[in-house]
């Protein structure tokens, strides 16, 4: 059986901003600094070096960054993107005939598909 971690009691949200704060007796509330997103464009480019859409198959692809955990005109971090053509970007960004955790798992899994056919190509790699 797993167990849950739960937050310190020491650990609240500002509820107007959404922001974490820790909360020490006697000390002020400070927002916890949320981390840039890491950018790349040797990764991009590497993502739209794949011709063919993952989802469907479709040639002429963009890097479509994944639509959870960003702002208003902010992205992600370059390695949430998958190699998807015009129409299937379109539907996870926008598209109306599935649900939000539709279009989320279908992104979810167009990364993962990015990520497997970057590595069969030596595209991506570890390093010591």
């Amino acid at each position: 059986m797993s167990k849950v971690c739960a937050r310190p009691q020491s650990w609240q949200e500002n509820s107007a901003s959404g922001d974490a704060s820790i909360v020490l007796a006697g000390a002020t509330r400070q927002a916890i600094p949320k981390a840039a997103p890491k950018k790349s464009a040797t990764w991009l480019d590497a993502v739209r070096s794949l011709e063919f859409c993952v989802l469907c198959g479709t040639h002429g692809v963009q890097a479509a960054h994944r639509n959870e955990g960003k702002g208003k005109s902010q992205k992600v971090d370059d390695a949430l993107t998958a190699a998807l053509c015009l129409k299937c970007h379109h539907e996870i960004d926008n598209g109306v005939h599935l649900s939000k955790e539709e279009r989320r798992a279908m992104a979810d899994r167009a990364i993962v598909l990015t990520l497997r056919e970057l590595f069969q190509r030596d595209l991506v790699r570890t390093v010591k």
